[in-house]
């Protein structure tokens, strides 16, 4: 059976320059897939072609097994999009809001909607272009919550929150998908912390492509910052750390970011007279600014170079 939400061979070029580049991609019912790139990745480009919002040049964009381009109503209250700019009437209340999505939704939550406006301290009569950014942040996120859609498309959800509500606005998500445990939820956002908190998967998006994807469990258990110090004034010809994604040489100290899914791997590096081994845990923040960062001409490597055979956080999905 094909991933609520899928992707093959996804392509779309905007004159002459490509957004997104045959990219694949799969998101399984439960499974909350945190898609994470630098800006002009082609994330939110991404999810208007699975929404049927642009054509894609070449390769499939599905959602629940459809072309969304040609979904037709019944199918289409099922998916809940939640996009980066403010897209309500600015003279609705949150209440105005509500009774105008109920009538799309069969399974609207009226409670549920209620329930979220006062724990987030929604005014309910209020115009919403009279509250604050944020405030219109999450009333957007209460309607995709409220339909009990079984796909949601969350693209930077916690703009313009403070830490105070983008902490609360994750519990709400993760509370609202427990009860809702088959939702399919993609979540683009440059808050990685974010994403820690509440991805089941994680996907590396760069120039248009997914380079790399894996359960946040494997990232959190196998990517590590390995620096090797030699004896002598250089890092020795040939040496190497097993894994390796990126590597930065500095006189005889040699870093690199590694998949490292057993820490014997590096007792042959251990095992180098006068070489001394540091791991280093990485945070999914620390390893998108060491990945993207800067590299080093000599021994470099960039994300194109996860998910090769044998890597178990790659395989492009």
């Amino acid at each position: 059976m094909e991933p609520a939400i899928h992707a093959r061979d996804l392509t779309k070029t905007f004159r002459g320059v490509v957004a997104v580049n045959g990219l694949d991609l799969n998101v399984g019912a439960g499974e909350v897939f945190g898609l994470i790139g630098r800006n002009g990745a082609g994330k939110t480009t991404t999810l208007r072609l699975l929404l049927g919002l642009l054509r894609p040049d070449s390769g499939k964009a599905h959602l629940l097994g459809n072309d969304w381009w040609q979904a037709k109503p019944g199918l289409r209250e099922r998916v809940c999009y939640v996009s980066q700019a403010w897209q309500h009437p600015d003279w609705m209340s949150v209440a105005d809001l509500c009774r105008y999505s109920a009538h799309f939704y069969s399974r609207w939550d009226s409670g549920l909607a209620r329930g979220l406006a006062g724990r987030w301290e929604l005014p309910w009569d209020r115009p919403l272009g009279r509250v604050s950014g944020g405030h219109q942040r999450l009333a957007s996120v209460l309607v995709a919550l409220a339909a009990r859609p079984d796909v949601l498309l969350l693209d930077e959800p916690a703009a313009g929150l403070d830490p105070v509500a983008r902490r609360d606005l994750t519990r709400c998500l993760v509370d609202a998908l427990v009860r809702v445990d088959s939702c399919a939820v993609l979540l683009c956002t440059h808050l990685l912390s974010d994403v820690e908190r509440l991805a089941t998967h994680v996907g590396v998006m760069d120039h248009g492509r997914v380079v790399g994807s894996g359960s946040m469990d494997d990232w959190q258990r196998t990517m590590r910052r390995v620096q090797v110090v030699f004896g002598g004034t250089s890092v020795p010809e040939g040496a190497e750390v097993p894994g390796t994604l990126r590597s930065e040489r500095l006189g005889p100290v040699l870093t690199v970011i590694a998949r490292v899914a057993d820490d014997s791997l590096l007792d042959g590096l251990r095992s180098i007279p006068g070489a001394r081994v540091n791991v280093f845990p990485l945070s999914l923040e620390e390893l998108f600014v060491e990945w993207f960062g800067p590299a080093s001409p000599v021994g470099a490597a960039g994300p194109e170079d996860l998910g090769r055979s044998g890597d178990p956080v790659g395989g492009v999905q």
